[in-house]
């Protein structure tokens, strides 16, 4: 079940921290390419809820997905009181994403994940965020327990179509899977794994990435960072080839795919890459 998201979404950095004129105007024109869902991330900030909203302005009825909001950032009460306050054909139009983080970038302050999470949909619940428009950053097969029991689903993000099928198993008929799938418009493999080995390089130091590419069976030279981990993690190459890695999460039990175009390091490009989204959109949809 989509959730109102449709197939193929969009996930973009950009459309959160790029300026927010250009954003509107992108966003505009996602919804009118037909993309089902526009996903955008939390980071490490607390003001996603007014970047939602401001996205919720420049579009009419494309869905709005957070991938994630970052639960040591913002308050489950914060978020539940500003769930209350917006009218319900926009909260039908909201698919909320929360994610426990990273020790390396959170601190002293990180720990018990499942805990923390399970802590944090009792304030969601508490504060009236339905479960049914709610899912998680869930990558191991404990939070994915999690997500199936007390969200719409998952919303794993640097997976691959293996991980994908496995998530399934794990969640059930039932649940939303909607993984993030990385695009790099390339096909001279040397300059393709150059881009994306660039977009990798700020995860390797996260364990939770890791742990969960060990196991999916990659080694430790992989996780470094390997030619094949790269070229699993994503899609490059001509259109039939991307068309078929997107169709392999479908085939895996995936519900909804978004793409985020990668074209180098994370966040060292805020323009808007309309027309990578408008190649994107010519190819899947």
């Amino acid at each position: 079940m989509t959730r109102g998201l449709g197939r193929i979404g969009i996930w973009s950095i950009e459309l959160r921290f790029g300026d927010p004129v250009e954003a509107g105007r992108a966003a505009a024109e996602l919804e009118a390419l037909g993309f089902g869902a526009i996903w955008v991330p939390g980071a490490m900030d607390d003001r996603i809820l007014a970047d939602v909203d401001r996205l919720l302005d420049a579009t009419s009825a494309v869905a709005i997905g957070t991938g994630i909001i970052n639960v040591w950032k913002v308050a489950a009460a914060d978020v539940g009181g500003w769930w209350q306050a917006l009218p319900a054909e926009r909260q039908a139009r909201l698919m909320l994403g929360f994610g426990v983080s990273h020790g390396p970038a959170i601190g002293e302050q990180y720990g018990r994940p499942l805990a923390t999470m399970a802590a944090y949909l009792d304030g969601l619940d508490a504060a009236g965020v339905p479960a049914e428009r709610r899912c998680l950053a869930a990558l191991g097969p404990k939070m994915l327990d999690l997500a199936r029991d007390r969200t719409a689903g998952a919303h794993p993000y640097l997976v691959t179509a293996r991980h994908t099928a496995e998530a399934r198993d794990r969640l059930g008929p039932g649940a939303l899977l909607a993984p993030e799938q990385g695009v790099i418009l390339e096909s001279d493999p040397a300059r393709a794994r150059e881009i994306g080995r660039a977009a990798l390089s700020s995860y390797l130091n996260f364990p939770n990435y890791l742990n969960n590419w060990r196991r999916l069976g990659y080694s430790e030279e992989d996780v470094a960072g390997s030619d094949r981990l790269i070229d699993d993690l994503f899609l490059w190459g001509d259109r039939d080839r991307i068309a078929a890695g997107v169709q392999a999460h479908f085939d895996a039990g995936a519900d909804h795919v978004c793409l985020q175009l990668i074209r180098g390091a994370v966040g060292s490009d805020m323009a808007m890459p309309i027309e990578g989204w408008r190649t994107l959109a010519k190819m899947l949809l």
